[in-house]
């Protein structure tokens, strides 16, 4: 059968694809609309009339909901987007999907843990910046439905608390990291003391996720009262100036989580080259895919589609889930830090 040259064919396929691969079992509302849009042409209509990196499902959907679109039925939905589709149209042009899921700590603290400390922490792609915060958190982590172990901040039980399902041989922390210094770079940070932002935020959590809704405005709180410096800019121009402001005797970290799939080949290939030359820990969290020497560990390693991989120092040592609601520590075959 040969391939179809209809580009709203492309957009159905995947909009079809975010149904059955990322939506499904986790937010019925999102499974459901994406289902219809890649069945209505109308509406794929209108979402061709955006650029192509514009137009993916999670943009679109929170784009809407930042709108005030309701949760419903396709029906009702696809008539309500395009009723509204000049506004949302104009928010997935002026925005991006900068997810800034504080549960995502839960799968990096085990890796950030085990490194020897005090950390500084370098997030590229920081978002709002929810992410440097893992030592101001609590942690409940579950071995089916038991609770394996709970952690604590030095100065006791943080409001955010993060939930994370084990498996494998997880190495388990006695204590939260130190971290002496945090700072981030993104394109365009969002900033937690403006109200359109955090609302953004907000719609960029699924509609079924109240949990992560709740968090959300927790972890907004506590990195108001310490507010994290995070540089405007390209990561691969800012990340080495930000290295060398981070403290000496501090083992410096460099993570991110799904923000490499949005750079093109050549700057990822010049963001990889960049790790291995400075004297950092690079921490990636991303899908399987998207960095090549991961990708190239992880070929004998089956793991679900949806599946992020944690990787230190281009090594992989966990599949954690995209929210951070479950780690799944690899055994040695696959673990072993490259320094």
């Amino acid at each position: 059968m040969r391939a179809s040259t209809d580009p709203r064919a492309a957009t159905a396929d995947r909009y079809r694809e975010f149904a059955d691969m990322e939506a499904r079992g986790l937010s019925a509302c999102y499974e459901a609309w994406a289902h219809g849009v890649a069945d209505d042409p109308a509406t794929v209509a209108l979402i061709d009339r955006l650029p192509a990196p514009k137009r993916q499902p999670n943009l679109v959907f929170s784009a809407a909901r930042f709108h005030g679109a309701p949760v419903s039925e396709y029906g009702e939905f696809g008539s309500w987007l395009a009723g509204h589709w000049a506004v949302v149209s104009a928010t997935c042009l002026s925005h991006s999907t900068q997810t800034n899921e504080p549960g995502r700590c839960a799968v990096l603290l085990p890796a950030l843990a085990a490194l020897p400390g005090p950390l500084a922490l370098i997030e590229v792609g920081a978002s709002a910046g929810l992410c440097l915060y893992p030592d101001r958190y609590s942690y409940r982590y579950l071995a089916g439905d038991e609770v394996e172990r709970m952690l604590h901040p030095a100065a006791g039980p943080s409001p955010v608390v993060l939930d994370c399902s084990l498996t494998g041989p997880v190495p388990g922390p006695a204590e939260l990291p130190e971290v002496v210094w945090r700072a981030g770079v993104d394109l365009n940070p969002l900033d937690l003391f403006d109200q359109a932002d955090v609302a953004w935020l907000d719609a960029l959590i699924w509609p079924e996720h109240d949990d992560r809704r709740a968090r959300l405005r927790a972890a907004v709180q506590l990195a108001r009262a310490e507010p994290a410096p995070i540089v405007r800019g390209d990561l691969n121009d800012q990340v080495e100036a930000l290295v060398a402001r981070a403290p000496a005797g501090a083992t410096v970290v460099v993570f991110h989580t799904a923000v490499l799939a949005y750079l093109d080949e050549a700057a990822a290939r010049r963001f990889t080259a960049t790790m291995h030359r400075l004297p950092v820990r690079w921490l990636s969290n991303e899908g399987r895919s998207v960095v090549p020497a991961v990708t190239e560990r992880l070929r004998a390693r089956p793991a679900a589609s949806t599946d992020f991989v944690l990787a230190l120092d281009a090594e992989p040592i966990a599949f954690t889930e995209p929210h951070g609601r479950a780690l799944h520590w690899l055994d040695k075959r696959g673990s072993s830090p490259r320094r």
